[in-house]
């Protein structure tokens, strides 16, 4: 009696899979269309907002038991192979691949995108820029590490725009060819990743070298070429260069994030949860970061963020960098920037975009 129920649940979930791969066929046919109309109009190819909308919509009328977050996984697979039916988008991004950046720009846009490798934040925005890629994809702040200052010094010679963020778990493992830890005699890691599991190596490894390298990836592929070595990477650094695991979540902090921001040249639409960044820089006067502050208290607009970065071609002046929850089109903000903009000696809006799911 089980085995007969057994294959009627299995000839259930095969005739359930034949009508989403018909469905999915019937929506990929619907996306082309859009594609065509997209591209008669001259309209945006790529619309973060419309994405979004899609997510929260569906997650909200989930009724499960099929989890959220595997739907979200789904879905950012599907709009993506839908987007690359209309047109492949071309996404720039910090590499090498296997970093965290490179799982960022897999998590929002899919496997269905061309990905650019760049060396360093600046050919990110050049890339961008220059039209070589539609969008870019680059580390701003970690929640153990604090604000990434190179990235917001970019924004000073780039007239580029945030567009959307998105939010990583940076869950570092311990990696070898072997996964055995007795034959580990080195470890390799980016700074920030060895920074983040001193406590552990400290604990565990205390009399074994450990070496800076410019990248969590980097040391993966020095791991994979040296049985003697370990390297402090992620887990899809493991499958690229064919690790094994020697310990799982070996950093210190166990609620640690990156965030990430998503780099475009056109403005994202309005969504009702949204995001502005602003740079901004006050006049040397008596109670000039109050006055730049005070209207977004006037205007009830929450500030999530406040960060202080010195203005490099002038000394013992500063560029303050806000985030703040709501978009430029809500009214609130956008008296509150206007305000702003008649007290700061220099402003630069960022953007305003989805929050990250």
């Amino acid at each position: 009696m089980t085995r007969d129920r057994l294959k009627e649940l299995r000839a259930e979930i095969d005739a359930v899979d034949d009508q989403i791969l018909s469905l999915l066929n019937r929506r990929a046919a619907a996306a082309i269309e859009v594609g065509k109309i997209k591209e008669e109009e001259n309209l945006r190819f790529y619309v973060p907002e419309r994405e979004v909308e899609i997510l929260r919509r569906l997650t909200g009328k989930n009724p499960g038991p099929f989890p959220n977050e595997g739907l979200k996984s789904i879905y950012r697979e599907i709009i993506s192979a839908s987007l690359a039916l209309e047109k492949p988008l071309s996404v720039a991004f910090l590499g090498p691949r296997a970093t965290f950046t490179h799982l960022a720009c897999l998590k929002h846009f899919g496997e269905s995108a061309q990905y650019v490798a760049q060396i360093n934040l600046s050919d990110v925005f050049d890339a961008v820029e220059r039209g070589v890629a539609d969008f870019g994809v680059v580390p701003i702040e970690n929640s153990s590490e604090g604000i990434v200052s190179n990235t917001l010094d970019m924004f000073v010679d780039h007239s580029l725009l945030i567009c959307g963020e998105i939010l990583v778990e940076v869950a570092h493992d311990l990696l070898s060819v072997t996964g055995d830890i007795d034959h580990v005699r080195k470890v390799y890691s980016h700074p920030h990743a060895i920074a983040q599991c001193r406590g552990w190596l400290e604990r565990n490894m205390r009399s074994v070298p450990v070496f800076d390298v410019e990248s969590t990836a980097r040391a993966a592929e020095l791991a994979a070429d040296d049985p003697a070595a370990a390297a402090i990477a992620g887990e899809a650094a493991a499958k690229i260069y064919g690790l094994k695991t020697i310990r799982k979540r070996v950093q210190d902090n166990t609620n640690n994030f990156t965030r990430f921001i998503i780099l475009g040249k056109q403005a994202a639409g309005r969504t009702g949860n949204d995001k502005t960044s602003v740079l901004f820089s006050a006049r040397d006067e008596v109670g000039a970061l109050y006055l730049m502050l005070e209207p977004f208290s006037r205007h009830s607009v929450n500030l999530t963020k406040i960060e202080s970065r010195p203005v490099k071609k002038k000394a013992w002046e500063y560029l303050f960098f806000l985030d703040m929850t709501g978009h430029i089109g809500d009214e609130p903000v956008a008296k509150a920037l206007e305000e702003l903009k008649a007290r700061a000696q220099f402003i630069k809006i960022l953007g305003s975009y989805p929050r990250a799911l």
